[in-house]
């Protein structure tokens, strides 16, 4: 127990508090606190306690527990290996991987990334002055890197995740999207082009983004930039070259890899390119590419094992495909015929509601007096514009006749051919063509893997969302910068995913998104006394729930000691 004892010094006396304990049967003493002459003492006990004048909030945990992961990949020094520059400021590394958390935790424009790293806790990991973070040092540094140096330095951190974290690689998917960009109509880059737009934004120039993932969390592990016009059949024929290049890469780790992709990449050429590579593949064929198995009755199909196969029936044979015969499973679906039914129900629905309004808009301009009467022709030009508003098949369930009525206007009449429709429905509907290279694998096999194309769909709608990981906001106008641009988004999902994966394996399963809400709300607070006081500021974190206690244990981001000042940090992660 401590005791209190004085000592003299001079003229003046000072109290400590004292504890001894009993070593080797003598009497030892084992710690000693200082605590001031007399007058402090009883000034410290009948004063009030110093409160904090002011205090400032950081976001902690994303940053910490992204940047983290990103020390454990080397990025900033696998990047600073292979672009290296004279020791001044941030290397190119830190400038990448900036990018890449703004990107991940809080999208913005180049221009507020300055702002957006004030309010980070950033300060303790990737130290910079507001000059350095201006969008002209980013774009200048973003300038350092082109399309080989970042092939270069995704291959490099790619090899090292696979060893580190294992990462299954028995079935690898591969798939393109594309997004929308601002860039000028005259503008002369290459890879901002017109196209088919996924987000229905046809008066903008789109890239293209190729990507190769895992099954395992939807771990990216290759991606490409592409002109938004080109089809992806040749994006595809263009990249298996450097496919190939990866797997070499991953082979040490899984000796036997199967790529999955759906029918837009299929051609000819690709299958053969493919089939002549290290991979296997299980793809889909567009129905029109097996017709004769659309023939197929439900009766000789089976019903698949399993509870995730719930509701699927297949049938399995063999047949010459695309150059090489092949083994080839049509399933059936349930769910997926309800859903497609109802689709093309709505899609007719409108149709038959636009040639409605057309034909009572003849009707009533019949009636009236001194009417001018339209021609056979020009209504059958609106009822084909009227039809071409709408896909195949639903247009070519619809019959249309337009003749004059007894007083020679003319008059539209129209019906759904059910035969068509009921033909198109019981053959088509509900159906998918599988084929693969596979031939020892089960049929329940085969169709699970082609089911995972679902994992690099997810990757690429989180692309799209506007809070976490998102591709917007993009003002770049060169081609070189938009493929950095899509280097540190990629690399901004690799950590989000990565972490999911760490999370999941400690027995927390959270979707991406709801991990990221829960680590942008722990925030380190910066408590600020009054100068007379002589108390150094101090760190404290935002009240914590117990999720978010779990995810800082199973990620092992450091709590902060309120005893620990803004000058030492004491992060453990710096």
């Amino acid at each position: 127990m401590p005791t209190l004892t004085k000592r003299k010094v001079g003229n003046n006396t000072y109290y400590y508090a004292v504890e001894c304990q009993r070593i080797d049967g003598q009497p030892r003493l084992v710690s000693q606190k200082y605590l001031g002459s007399l007058d402090k003492i009883i000034n410290r006990m009948t004063s009030p306690v110093p409160q904090p004048c002011s205090a400032e909030v950081f976001e902690y945990g994303a940053c910490c527990a992204l940047y983290s992961l990103a020390r454990e990949l080397d990025v900033v020094g696998t990047i600073d290996r292979l672009i290296p520059k004279r020791e001044q400021g941030l290397s190119v590394g830190q400038y990448i991987l900036l990018a890449a958390l703004n990107r991940a935790i809080a999208p913005t424009s180049k221009r507020q990334i300055g702002e957006w790293y004030q309010g980070t806790s950033l300060y303790r990991f990737i130290p910079a002055k507001t000059a350095q973070l201006r969008s002209q040092r980013f774009w200048d540094h973003m300038g350092r890197l082109d399309a080989d140096k970042i092939r270069d330095i995704e291959a490099e951190i790619t090899s090292r995740m696979v060893d580190m974290f294992q990462l299954d690689l028995r079935c690898l998917i591969y798939d393109t999207s594309n997004f929308i960009t601002w860039i000028d109509t005259m503008s002369e880059a290459e890879l901002p082009q017109r196209g088919h737009s996924k987000e229905k934004r046809n008066d903008l120039k789109i890239v293209g983004l190729s990507l190769m993932l895992t099954t395992d969390f939807q771990i990216p592990l290759f991606h490409q930039i592409y002109p938004g016009n080109d089809p992806d059949s040749r994006q595809f024929s263009s990249v298996t070259e450097e496919l190939v290049q990866r797997y070499k890469r991953l082979a040490a780790a899984c000796n036997d890899v199967t790529l999955i992709f759906d029918k837009g990449n299929n051609s000819g050429d690709n299958i053969k390119a493919v089939a002549e590579s290290p991979f296997h593949f299980v793809g889909s064929l567009k129905l029109t590419e097996a017709p004769e198995l659309l023939d197929v009755p439900l009766a000789d199909y089976s019903d698949l094992p399993g509870g995730d196969l719930a509701g699927t029936r297949a049938y399995r044979t063999r047949k010459q495909v695309l150059g090489a015969e092949r083994t080839i499973v049509i399933t059936y679906n349930e769910a997926l015929y309800l859903g497609q039914l109802q689709g093309y129900l709505l899609r007719l629905r409108k149709l038959s509601d636009a040639l409605k309004t057309l034909a009572k808009s003849l009707v009533d301009r019949a009636t009236k007096p001194r009417a001018r009467v339209p021609s056979v022709s020009a209504v059958e030009d609106q009822v084909k514009k009227a039809l071409e508003r709408f896909e195949n098949p639903v247009r070519q369930w619809v019959r249309t006749k337009v003749a004059p009525d007894g007083a020679g206007f003319p008059q539209l009449d129209y019906h759904v051919d059910r035969g068509a429709m009921d033909d198109f429905v019981v053959k088509r509907v509900g159906k998918t063509i599988l084929f693969t290279d596979q031939d020892a694998w089960n049929t329940e096999d085969i169709v699970r893997a082609y089911r995972c194309q679902w994992h690099v769909e997810a990757a690429f709608r989180q692309m799209k969302n506007p809070h976490f990981l998102s591709w917007e906001p993009q003002f770049h106008w060169t081609d070189q910068k938009i493929r950095v641009h899509a280097f540190y988004c990629i690399l901004a999902l690799t950590l989000a995913n990565l972490t999911r994966r760490k999370l999941h394996q400690a027995g927390i399963d959270l979707t991406t998104v709801a991990i990221l809400e829960q680590l942008v709300d722990i925030k380190e607070v910066l408590h600020i006394y009054p100068e007379e006081t002589g108390i150094k500021a101090r760190i404290t974190l935002s009240k914590l729930s117990e999720s978010q206690r779990r995810i800082m244990a199973a990620l092992g981001i450091p709590d902060l000691s309120p005893k620990q000042d803004a000058a030492t940090g004491g992060s453990g992660i710096g």
